[in-house]
């Protein structure tokens, strides 16, 4: 499978991942569910227009490379300090909530790890050595 298509997916579970914990978050009370936590909408439209929109382009890549630091970070703050273990563990719905977290953590760290090789893969130095190298192959062809 491609690169782009597997970065593609990845960026996309993330999304929906988010979209899972913003949700569950909201139920616990853990967020108000007022205006305020509209501002991860633009967020998430920008996220996902760099995932399909902008595929295979440096400008995709730093996109999917941002959205996805900071679905990482999602994990990384609910872990801090007293986790999750206690009393979310326990409740109604603790697993999913759990479960959505680590998910988040994996597709968001997989997703940066395949946008930082995209974007290395564009480096303007990197795409103007493999053009003059498909140049010499072609000319090595052509005799």
């Amino acid at each position: 499978m491609k690169q782009n298509v597997v970065l593609t997916i990845a960026s996309l579970l993330s999304v929906l991942f988010t979209t899972f914990h913003m949700t569950d978050d909201i139920v616990r009370g853990m967020e108000p569910g007022t205006l305020s936590d509209l501002i991860v909408l633009p967020i998430l439209v920008v996220w996902l227009y760099g995932t399909l929109v902008l595929a295979g382009k440096r400008s995709g890549y730093v996109i999917i490379l941002l959205g996805s630091l900071l679905g990482l970070l999602v994990p990384v703050i609910h872990m801090k300090g007293a986790g999750v273990g206690g009393a979310i563990a326990k409740s109604s719905g603790g697993f999913f909530f759990i479960w959505t977290l680590l998910a988040l953590g994996v597709t968001a760290l997989f997703s940066i790890i395949l946008s930082a090789r995209g974007l290395w893969e564009h480096l303007p130095w990197r795409t103007a050595a493999q053009h003059k190298q498909g140049a010499v192959h072609e000319a090595a062809i052509r005799k």
